[in-house]
């Protein structure tokens, strides 16, 4: 785990955390897809795990201005279903640890994305209709996303692929992103902290990175609200595209 100096006299570290606690805060402003870029910017210098319980607090401390910013802006029904499968997706994360390879699962996740995305824009959509919540695929999803989540901060993709087809209103689907990650992201503590033991240098950095992580929720917000919602789920859209074909690269290079 890096300390404050380290951070401070190292300018590729400070570089690369910085970046990846900004990507982080553009996340929880309502970007989901960017978020997932923060564990593989950090593991050119770590075990991706070991950037994944670094980012944690990070998280954490961002979800706090998220959930405030969309306090009143969620699907109410999709969290009802969501944050109990998120969560038992974590355990089974937990659980699998020493079972599953980050290659097995980045892989996976980003070979969901490419197919969701490729199927959205060939399938013939003048006439169809937004799909409706879903409480048996709501929770393999969801599941999915939290156990995806454990493994990477990588929980986008499965979430998408369920939530997107919803066709909810771009506020009310960045919101709803932001409240069940919020809750995904506390289920980690108590296992991240039990695989890998936070240090009080682990913790100040992620004090020290906060502000940075919070410019970029705000400004993540403010990108979506500027957004048309036409443009703003195909930037979604792309955005998944892009990283799950990193995700697939990554798994097999």
């Amino acid at each position: 785990m890096p300390t404050i100096d380290l951070l401070l006299n190292d300018p590729m570290w400070f570089t690369l955390i910085a970046m990846a606690a900004f990507l982080v805060g553009l996340s929880k402003g309502g970007l989901p897809a960017v978020g997932m870029l923060s564990v593989p910017i950090l593991s050119f210098t770590m075990p991706p795990l070991v950037a994944a319980v670094l980012l944690l607090p990070i998280y954490i401390l961002s979800d706090t201005v998220s959930v405030w910013l969309y306090r009143r802006e969620f699907s109410l029904d999709n969290i009802k279903v969501l944050i109990p499968a998120g969560i038992i997706g974590v355990l089974i994360g937990w659980a699998t640890a020493s079972y599953v390879s980050d290659r097995m699962v980045s892989a996976l996740i980003g070979l969901m994305g490419i197919s969701f995305c490729l199927y959205t824009w060939t399938k013939k959509t003048a006439h169809s209709s937004a799909a409706p919540v879903n409480i048996r695929k709501g929770l393999a999803w969801g599941t999915l996303s939290g156990f995806t989540s454990f493994v990477s901060h990588a929980g986008a993709p499965p979430f998408q692929i369920y939530v997107l087809p919803q066709r909810l209103p771009k506020m009310v689907f960045a919101g709803t992103t932001t409240i069940v990650f919020a809750a995904v992201n506390l289920a980690k503590v108590i296992p991240y902290s039990m695989l890998h033991p936070y240090t009080m240098s682990t913790l100040q950095v992620s004090a020290f990175l906060l502000p940075v992580a919070a410019v970029g929720t705000v400004v993540g917000k403010k990108l979506i609200e500027r957004l048309s919602e036409k443009w703003f789920f195909l930037a979604v859209q792309i955005a998944l595209f892009i990283i799950s074909i990193k995700l697939v690269v990554s798994s097999v290079s």
